[in-house]
């Protein structure tokens, strides 16, 4: 099992493109899969878009249970359970093109596919399992989950919510209030997390919600939000709230565990969720550019919207290859921890906790893309990107949450590099190796020769290597410089993330595009190829700005100019490309094809 990649691994080990899982090796039944949720995206969301801007929370309801009819919130949920017991890849699959058309859709979507139903199926007893999935996997039941707390934001472990167990000892009384709780509104179940007497962690329950029998449970009105208007998204007030002891998911003191594991999936699901979205808005945006008549030309034949295009669809090129890339890896954990006599819900925990890091850079580069995806869209479109009339407006305001759920992006940031960290202190991952080798390659004499740059992607691949030592000196004398305290120093955090997150990113947009130019012919991808170098060139100088940042924050003196003179050499190209002339190749297919056509 130890030969498989682990998480946190492509920092210090070569990735072969044969090994890593692509959007073009979908089955053909992911592809029919795909084909189906697009058309109920197009028939009953895309076609709707206004009900779900004016709040049509009835709309958003009749959808989700069009979507359970259709089998889409079961993908996940083993057959066992009424589910289509899919692999991770369709679940994220499923997820990537169901939420692209509204936010309002995608986060009720979301909410009750993952963090609703999924703690049951992973944490649940057999008997809860039974009684509950089956009603969330068709949708006769939809989920809610009750973490946030008004003044518990990132600190999820510091929740009021008290759960008090009954003299007789067979039930719970649960007091407290929640908030920004999605699908609260239509909800008939909820995972309920409160603390116990004093325990150090909380403990999570399932609590029935039937507004004819309240039992104590309250909602607050819908609140008025910037995005995603039309899902449900209420406080939640308990007051002495029943619960059968049999209720309790997992533990007494493990919903804190429970929510930690939710929200990886929940990050890498939320990747795939802004991917989509870029797709739809960049189609938008080129069909508008070619149609809309400046200065007696279409404004798709102007440099300057062009390079807009291109960055857009480039970063949502780069994202489906590193979002797939990670879910196969998480896959392939899976079925081998199953092989090995895990069971499913083990093995799925385990997978996804492996690929956590992943899960962090993912939830932060994609969510951030989509943002400037949905952002460049408006002004492309120009006045009319401000209208509600056209779609740019809503799509910007539904993405902006992205950033904020799952773990703000700033705590992400500092999530992917302390437990990259953690890893290499428990020896999972070996940094410190690579670290040391840097430092001594850093001393030696420089190898002036020119190496030969014939094969597609030699140089890109070398660049790489590079960038990843860049990290690995930066990290490296961090962790020596403040040990176990390097968590304090959070600015320094933030820019070792920013690195790491790019490098991931930009390897696995070459590697996708490598995979398919061995397949198809480098002249057939020459547009691929394009995005995957204009990736890295904008990579390399992220890598160099923010390499330099923590290199003169935390260094000094001689270490200071040695590290910075590394870092030169680490970000330095021998063939810079011709970057305007990469975006140019990237847009005129695009044009020709009237849409996002990778």
């Amino acid at each position: 099992m130890e030969d498989i990649t682990r998480g946190g691994q492509f920092l210090v080990k070569e990735t072969k493109c044969e090994n890593i899982f692509t959007p073009e090796d979908f089955s053909e039944e992911q592809i029919m899969m795909r084909d189906s949720i697009k058309e109920f995206v197009d028939k009953e969301l895309w076609s709707e878009k206004p009900r779900f801007e004016k709040k049509d929370y009835a709309y958003t309801e009749e959808c989700m249970r069009k979507a359970g009819e259709l089998g889409f919130l079961g993908v996940a949920v083993p057959e066992a359970y009424g589910g289509l017991g899919m692999g991770f890849v369709s679940t994220m699959l499923t997820c990537d093109y169901i939420s692209g058309a509204t936010g309002s859709f995608s986060t009720a979507f979301g909410a009750h596919t993952g963090i609703g139903t999924m703690p049951i199926t992973l944490y649940g007893t057999e008997e809860q399992r039974l009684k509950y999935v089956p009603k969330l996997a068709s949708g006769e039941w939809f989920g809610a989950y009750c973490l946030t707390e008004p003044g518990a934001g990132s600190d999820a472990n510091s929740g009021k919510t008290k759960a008090e167990l009954s003299a007789d000892g067979k039930s719970y009384k649960i007091n407290g209030q929640k908030m920004w709780i999605s699908n609260a509104g239509f909800c008939n179940v909820m995972i309920v997390f409160a603390r116990i007497e004093d325990d150090k962690n909380i403990t999570g329950f399932i609590v029935e919600y039937d507004p004819a029998n309240s039992n104590g449970i309250t909602l607050g009105e819908e609140e008025h939000k910037l995005g995603i208007r039309s899902s449900s998204t209420r406080q939640v007030f308990f007051n002495d709230t029943i619960v059968p002891v049999e209720n309790m998911l997992a533990g007494r003191g493990e919903g804190f565990k429970i929510a930690m594991n939710a929200l990886n999936v929940g990050r890498i699901k939320l990747a795939a969720a802004c991917l989509d979205a870029q797709r739809r808005t960049i189609t938008e945006a080129v069909k508008y550019a070619s149609e809309r008549i400046q200065f007696k030309t279409p404004i798709a034949n102007f440099g300057a919207i062009q390079a807009k295009l291109a960055n857009m669809a480039t970063n949502a090129y780069v994202d489906e290859a590193a979002s797939y890339r990670a879910a196969k890896d998480i896959e392939t954990r899976i079925e081998l921890r199953e092989a090995a006599g895990n069971t499913h819900q083990e093995a799925e925990l385990k997978g996804v906790e492996e690929f956590a890091i992943e899960c962090s850079i993912l939830k932060v580069a994609v969510s951030e893309d989509v943002q400037s995806c949905t952002d460049e869209g408006i002004q492309i479109f120009g006045g009319m990107g401000f209208s509600e009339e056209t779609p740019m407006e809503s799509a910007w305001r539904d993405a902006r949450i992205a950033r904020i759920y799952e773990g703000t992006n700033e705590i992400n940031r500092m999530l992917s590099v302390g437990m990259l960290v953690k890893k290499a202190m428990k020896g999972q991952v070996d940094l410190l190796g690579p670290a040391m080798a840097v430092a001594e390659e850093l001393m030696g004499i420089p190898d002036f020769n020119i190496p030969d740059y014939t094969e597609l992607f030699a140089e890109e691949k070398e660049l790489i290597g590079k960038l990843k030592k860049a990290f690995l000196m930066v990290a490296g004398a961090a962790v020596q410089k403040f040990g176990p305290d390097l968590e304090q120093h959070q600015q320094l955090l933030m820019c070792a993330s920013d690195m790491l997150i790019e490098i991931y990113m930009a390897e696995s947009g070459i590697l996708r595009t490598e995979k398919l130019a061995k397949a198809k012919g480098s002249e057939n991808v020459k547009e691929q190829i394009a995005m995957a170098q204009l990736y890295l060139y904008q990579a390399v100088d992220i890598v160099s700005q923010k390499g330099k940042e923590g290199i003169v924050s935390f260094a000094d003196g001689d270490e200071q100019r040695m590290m910075l003179m590394g870092l030169r050499r680490f970000t330095k190209y021998t063939n810079m490309p011709n970057v305007v002339a990469l975006r140019e190749t990237i847009t005129a297919k695009m044009i020709a094809e009237n849409g996002y056509c990778y």
